[in-house]
Parts: structure tokens; C-alpha cells; sequence
């Protein structure tokens, strides 16, 4: 069933893609200015290799399912996507993978962006830590959570430059 949960997520995230593409190009049609583009392969790396840490170290070193690990843990991962799905959906068009700030527009301040800049990444850290957790993984949480702190101070500093927030 756990491979089942990556194989979910995976899914879940080429729809993100999709999304990203067609939000993309309105946001290009309308004069839209991409920033920081350097640091978003490494950025899709990690989150590959997040799924992928997930399966192998399951595999190969016998992770169990540990019930009073396992069943909070995928309580997180589906909390994570839920804050994910209502960040693209009060952003609307304006919800990207990549940092694409439209001219003129205005900051979004509804949603969950009423109380955080960056709501989006920390469902990202929430479900980095869950989602290897479910089934043990302990080494793919520590590894993608080491690298994304690397990649999101990176990529927050981009943001919050690129949005005008000191």
C-alpha cells in the first residue's frame, strides 16, 4: 500500500506540473517576468529524489510500517496536500512552480497567504518529514529535509525579492 502512496503523490505532482505549464503561459501572456530559474532543476531533483529515497529505502532496507508512526504520519502527508491544494487554489492562475511575478498584480493576502508569505513550502516540509515517515524512512526524511532547507533558502530568498517583501 505504501508504494501505492508514492505512486499518489507522483501523480499528484504531474498535475502540479500541468497546472504550472498552463499558469505559465497566461502569466507570460501577461507580461509575466520570470525569476531565480537557476536553482528550480536542483529543486526537482530533490523532490524526485524524495519519491525515489522513499521506494528504495522501503525496498532495501526493510523499513516497517510502524502503526504509531505510520498512521499520524499519513495524517500529515494528507494535511500537507490539502494546504498545498488551497495555496493553487487561492492563487489561481498565479500559482507556479517556477517564480513568475505578473506586472501590476497585487500581493494575494486571502486564503491561507493571510497568515504566512509562503504557506506552499511548509506543506512541502510538512510532507518531506511525513511521507518517508509512514513507512520508516528515516533516512530519505533526514536527507530531503537537509537538502530542501538548502534549495528553500534559495528559493524564498528569490520570492521574496522578486515580490518586493524586504
Amino acid at each position: 500500500m505504501y508504494y501505492l502512496l508514492i505512486l499518489a503523490v507522483g501523480v499528484e505532482r504531474l498535475a502540479e506540473l500541468i497546472v504550472s505549464k498552463r499558469n505559465a503561459r497566461w502569466a507570460f501572456a501577461q507580461g509575466g517576468k520570470e525569476f531565480g530559474r537557476s536553482h528550480y532543476p536542483v529543486m526537482v531533483s530533490i523532490h524526485a529524489g524524495l519519491l525515489l529515497g522513499c521506494v528504495v529505502e522501503v525496498w532495501a532496507l526493510h523499513r516497517p510500517f510502524l502503526p504509531w508512526l505510520g498512521w499520524p504520519m499519513l495524517v500529515l502527508v494528507a494535511l500537507s496536500q490539502a494546504l498545498r491544494w488551497w495555496c493553487v487554489a487561492t492563487l489561481g492562475r498565479r500559482w507556479n512552480t517556477l517564480v513568475i511575478v505578473v506586472p501590476e498584480a497585487p500581493l494575494v493576502h486571502r486564503g491561507p497567504y493571510r497568515w504566512l508569505h509562503h504557506p506552499n513550502y511548509v506543506a512541502v516540509v510538512a510532507e518531506g518529514v511525513a511521507l518517508p515517515l509512514v513507512h520508516t524512512a528515516w533516512l530519505t526524511a533526514v536527507c530531503f529535509t537537509l537538502a530542501n532547507a538548502l534549495v528553500l533558502a534559495v528559493r524564498i530568498r528569490v520570492e521574496n525579492s522578486a515580490l518586493g517583501y524586504t
